[in-house]
């Protein structure tokens, strides 16, 4: 289903400098037996409940909902950020159509809403039919204020077009038991799921907030579930040379320690653009961290960015091949995919050698001389190769991520959980738009405004009309 090939992340192929030794990997195969023993209690115990979402057996009432809502809507629109879009973006560009197909699907289109620019959410509204639109709303707390301000805007949106109808377009998913949104649904009637306790946003895609919205658009959300239940013995084995979760969890911790701090994720497919998007939250928010499980001040945490093969190889390996020695390279490629034949270009002589050939086989040997080219200039990286993007093999990946940072988190001696470094914004920006009970926060905010004496230059002069 998935292959790992770590060979060019390894110090005989790419070099001492960021390469990494047997004798280091060796190192760490009893501290990797530890953090297995530490993560399989917590998992029992209930802390690190994402473990066992691939074996839930009770997605009826979900599917259920699923096909009553494909039944009346011809857009199915998510509101969220985050957690609550990322997961549900990426695997909807890997599983649903490329490009836009209306007409020839009987399931609905579906938009993630994952901003909260004004050009954004007034275009896709203005390009949308009221009548014929459906809203999932995602957020566990139910005050995330991107979300509800999304959902504010749409209800009115809504409401000025269908009357009192307006709730039977709305799907609510947030706490089973608390907040605005499980509060709504209660007292007027929404239709609602829960997200459940002790799942970050991070770690949702296989709870209610990635399958409904993937079940609604007519993605095989069994299909991935499965994919992810059936690699979960091996992610969860002790044995680190067996494990692709833990393995690749200590190359990257260990590269990390030469100075490899940034790494780079590359898919060599269209369809697995997104995944990029969403390991990047999933490593960064995760592994980003100012203090250590100890409450020693330590600042620790790789940079993830993502690329995308072969379109960056134009514009950013010239610094991975040349720029400093920062880096790793995580590349994704598809085994099988479509088949797109290179014409017979007899009268050009130039590019006869093309003809015949195609578009995949092309693009395998961009990424495989990429994945050369770095190695014998003494970049690390790997490839994670998919035998083809299916909902098994999606589910697997994803899942495999996921184990992987929560592993990453033991070794950085890091809580992968958690986020304090986001809540401080989020405090702010309650603080600026007025929210009740954060009044000192803005006049703490204010005061160090002016405290930082803002600069500004003015750029161009005014048009005249």
């Amino acid at each position: 289903m998935l292959n790992f090939d770590y060979a060019y992340m390894m110090a005989d192929v790419v070099g001492p400098k960021l390469g990494v030794t047997t004798a280091e990997l060796d190192q760490k195969l009893e501290p990797t037996r530890n953090i297995h023993a530490k993560l399989q209690r917590a998992r029992q115990e209930g802390a690190l409940p994402f473990y066992d979402l691939p074996f839930q057996d009770d997605l009826e009432p979900l599917l259920e909902l699923a096909g009553e809502i494909s039944g009346k809507f011809t857009t199915f629109v998510v509101l969220g950020i985050g957690g609550s879009a990322l997961g549900t973006s990426a695997i909807a560009r890997a599983l649903l159509p490329l490009y836009d197909t209306a007409g020839k699907s009987s399931r609905p289109r579906l938009l993630v809403l994952d901003n909260v620019d004004p050009d954004g959410i007034g275009a896709a509204l203005e390009s949308l039919d009221p009548d014929t639109t459906g809203f999932c709303v995602i957020s566990k707390s139910g005050t995330t204020v991107e979300t509800m301000s999304q959902f504010l805007v749409c209800r009115e949106w809504v409401k000025g077009a269908v009357g009192t109808t307006y709730r039977e377009h709305f799907v609510l998913i947030t706490d089973p038991v608390a907040g605005v949104l499980r509060q709504l649904a209660n007292d007027e009637g929404y239709p609602s799921l829960p997200v459940p306790a002790g799942v970050g946003g991070r770690f949702s895609v296989f709870t209610p907030v990635g399958l409904l919205p993937l079940a609604v658009a007519g993605i095989d959300v069994q299909g991935l579930l499965a994919g992810a239940a059936s690699i979960c013995p091996q992610c969860t084995c002790p044995e680190l040379y067996d494990n692709p979760a833990y393995l690749n969890g200590v190359l990257q911790y260990l590269s990390y320690t030469k100075g490899a701090n940034i790494n780079v994720m590359m898919p060599y497919s269209d369809r697995l653009r997104d995944v990029a998007d969403w390991y990047r939250q999933l490593w960064a928010e995760s592994l980003g961290k100012k203090q250590d499980l100890s409450g020693k001040t330590v600042f620790v945490g790789p940079t993830p960015i993502n690329a995308l093969g072969a379109t960056d190889q134009h514009s950013q390996l010239q610094l991975y091949m040349e720029g400093p020695y920062d880096k790793n390279v995580t590349f994704l490629t598809v085994d099988e995919q479509r088949q797109v034949v290179i014409p017979e270009a007899a009268d050009i002589p130039e590019l006869a050698y093309l003809g015949g050939q195609s578009l995949s086989s092309l693009l395998h040997n961009e990424q495989k001389a990429t994945a050369i080219s770095l190695a014998r200039a003494g970049r690390p990286n790997c490839t994670i190769r998919l035998q083809a993007i299916n909902p098994e093999t999606i589910g697997a990946l994803f899942y495999l991520f996921e184990v992987q940072t929560v592993f990453a988190g033991a070794l950085f001696n890091v809580d992968p959980l958690d986020q304090p470094g986001v809540e401080s914004g989020k405090v702010i920006t309650s603080a600026l738009m007025g929210r009740p009970g954060f009044e000192q926060s803005r006049q703490d905010v204010e005061k160090w405004e002016i405290n930082a004496k803002s600069r500004v230059l003015t750029v161009g002069q005014p048009l005249i009309s």
